[in-house]
């Protein structure tokens, strides 16, 4: 039986969480960064958001942990444990670099898997470049992630997930007078550009935009725009909150049309902060729903009672979960490859996916020079409480994914 050890210690302000670890691990005698060959273990590593802005964030780790956890319970990676160690950064990029520095120089990681945040994981890309580190499943969404060899993110740019939402509207709800509110930072220009391109590929063009800064409670005035637009969808890029308050608004003015929203607010956090007014909105997800018969899925929801109890299950636990069985099922096949369990080795075999389904994911591909593992998206929409699976995994839009090709460093 193997002994987990959970350890808590605060070191220059920044809490480190060593979990799923063994008590044999020697601490740094290792001649492989992260690999005790003599006991199988692969150490591994996040920083992730324990404190600060947004503590809710840290439920992405919560649940890479819960699937190490139960991997190692059941035998783990062909007899190897992970030991997953997670350190606090506070949301904060200069943190993130902190943390990360004591992760490969005092913990020993072999690899990053789930480290969270866009901006944080920009931050590091330097130092990560510099020790040729595997980042696995980097939670953030950014071209210049994307663009890195050894970053390998499952997050989709916002611009393949906007042309999605308007090909559905388009050619399932038949409705092809499309709006958008979009949050004013990289997140919201990346749905602005895929949405513009989508639609000159069908010789249309976007009837209304409004944007928002982040810190916008009320977004009466954006919806106003828009719904005065003879908009008959609206796709809004931002937080749940956002999306809260657009619904709000555009009851309070009886505006009808229909509503989509980016995969990381079909979340039952979103139904607390709308009630059923979230009904009816759909989402492009590179998720599959929490609610899924995938017996994946169904495992997430088992291991995450078992371990985070009071952790709500939804989108942002089975992106830490779909992270887990990426880094599981690629360390796997570089254990089958006979070849030295070597950084430089990881990132090889992480280029020569293509085509693997890893949790709650579908279709995750990885090529030197694209990174874009997220190929496909499925549609959800909000009924009754609940997110159902409306349409199937499908190709991102021919003309958009070749437009948001990333660009060599």
């Amino acid at each position: 039986m193997i002994e987990i050890v959970t350890r808590r210690r605060v070191l220059t302000g920044t809490l480190a969480l060593s979990v799923g670890g063994l008590t044999t691990w020697p601490a740094r005698a290792q001649s492989l960064p992260g690999i005790d060959m003599q006991n199988k273990v692969v150490r591994v590593g996040a920083f992730a958001p324990v404190t600060g802005p947004v503590p809710f964030y840290a439920m992405i780790n919560h649940a890479t942990d819960a699937y190490f956890k139960d991997l190692n319970e059941r035998g783990g990676i062909k007899g190897w444990k992970v030991q997953y160690t997670i350190r606090d950064d506070g949301y904060d990029p200069a943190q993130s670099l902190a943390a990360t520095r004591r992760l490969v120089e005092d913990d020993n990681v072999f690899a990053l898997v789930a480290s969270n945040g866009t901006a944080t994981n920009i931050a590091i890309i330097p130092y990560a470049r510099s020790k040729g580190l595997p980042v696995i499943a980097p939670s953030g969404g950014s071209p210049k992630i994307i663009a890195e060899d050894n970053m390998f993110p499952l997050l989709p740019d916002y611009a393949l997930s906007a042309a999605s939402s308007a090909r559905y509207a388009i050619e399932t709800l038949k409705k092809d007078k499309i709006a958008l509110i979009w949050q004013n930072d990289e997140l919201g220009r990346r749905a602005k550009l895929g949405l513009e391109t989508y639609l000159k590929s069908r010789s249309l063009s976007v009837v209304s935009d409004a944007s928002f800064d982040v810190a916008m409670t009320d977004l009466s005035a954006q919806v106003q725009r828009v719904a005065t637009s003879g908009a008959q969808v609206v796709l809004l890029f931002g937080a749940n909150s956002h999306l809260a308050s657009a619904l709000r608004a555009a009851s309070r003015i009886s505006w009808k049309g229909e509503w989509f929203a980016p995969f990381f607010v079909a979340d039952p956090t979103t139904y607390e902060l709308t009630g059923n007014l979230l009904d009816g909105t759909h989402f492009s997800s590179w998720l599959l729903p929490v609610d899924s018969d995938r017996p994946s899925i169904a495992a997430y929801r088992v291991a995450i009672k078992k371990y985070y109890p009071n952790d709500k299950q939804g989108v942002f636990g089975l992106n830490g979960w779909s992270a887990g069985a990426l880094f599981a099922l690629a360390f796997e096949k570089l254990l089958d490859s006979g070849k030295p369990v070597t950084r430089e080795n990881m990132i090889e075999v992480m280029n020569s996916l293509r085509g693997v389904q890893a949790g709650a994911a579908n279709q995750i591909a990885f090529e030197k020079g694209d990174h874009r593992g997220t190929r496909s998206e499925a549609m959800i929409r909000a009924e009754g409480g609940k997110f159902v699976l409306v349409q199937d995994f499908s190709p991102y839009p021919d003309a958009v994914f070749k437009a948001a090709a990333p660009a060599a460093r």
